[in-house]
């Protein structure tokens, strides 16, 4: 099980390290309903990450990945093609970049997040975590990762799990920081928007790059064994 967690593991924080969604956070943190909001959005990003986790072992199954045969080159192609849209993405991020100084603008749902309903904001932290396509190419690269180690299938759900909780450290942090330090919060959560805005491009695209090319040769290297 430890290798299928140190395997996962760059692709854990990949996930975690995600610009948007954390700003989303703080954005839910400056509301009035912040206390309520950003726990919601924590707990709705978590739901996500383990929906796509259970579907992509479910399929893989707790022995393809480790015996011989079709599906452990399946899984190997399902690297590799991750592998090669994670650089494709990072390209196109450092391409759109804004120029040095200058922060990215903002999607237009997220000026809008604050004011959403609760179950609103949990299904914003569902998409967020599950269904943005960063977010699912890295969490199924994860999910395959595990399942290639060929263990048992109750270890690749605790595999998964300690992936899921790494995948939320990014954005649970800002709540964390947020009950612990109360409003005295309120500029260092705003510093941290600020430098992920204007960083947002590069942050992205290094992680996406390096992790891209790890898959790529892990899947190369699961087609020529």
């Amino acid at each position: 099980m430890g290798e299928a967690i140190g395997q996962s593991l760059p692709l854990a924080i990949g996930v975690a390290l995600s610009p948007l969604p954390i700003i989303a956070v703080v954005v839910l943190l400056t509301s009035s309903r912040a206390r309520f909001l950003g726990p919601v959005f924590v707990l709705g990003w978590l739901l996500g990450l383990v929906v796509v986790g259970a579907i992509v072992l479910g399929v893989v199954g707790p022995n393809g990945a480790g015996s011989t045969g079709p599906r452990t080159r399946w899984v190997s192609w399902v690297l590799i093609v991750v592998g090669v849209l994670l650089l494709v993405a990072a390209v196109r991020r450092l391409r759109g970049r804004t120029r040095r100084g200058e922060q990215a603008p903002l999607p237009a749902w997220m000026g809008a997040i604050d004011r959403l309903k609760p179950a609103g904001v949990l299904g914003g932290g569902v998409v967020a975590g599950g269904v943005r396509p960063k977010s699912l190419l890295l969490a199924v690269g994860g999910a395959a990762a595990i399942a290639q180690t060929g263990i048992a299938g109750g270890q690749q759900a605790i595999a998964y799990a300690v992936f899921a909780v790494i995948a939320t450290i990014g954005v649970a942090a800002p709540v964390v920081i947020y009950f612990a330090m109360g409003k005295r919060s309120v500029e260092l959560l705003g510093r941290l928007k600020g430098w992920m805005r204007r960083n947002d491009a590069v942050i992205v695209a290094v992680v996406l790059l390096v992790i891209g090319v790890t898959l790529i040769g892990d899947g190369i290297g699961g087609l020529a064994s």
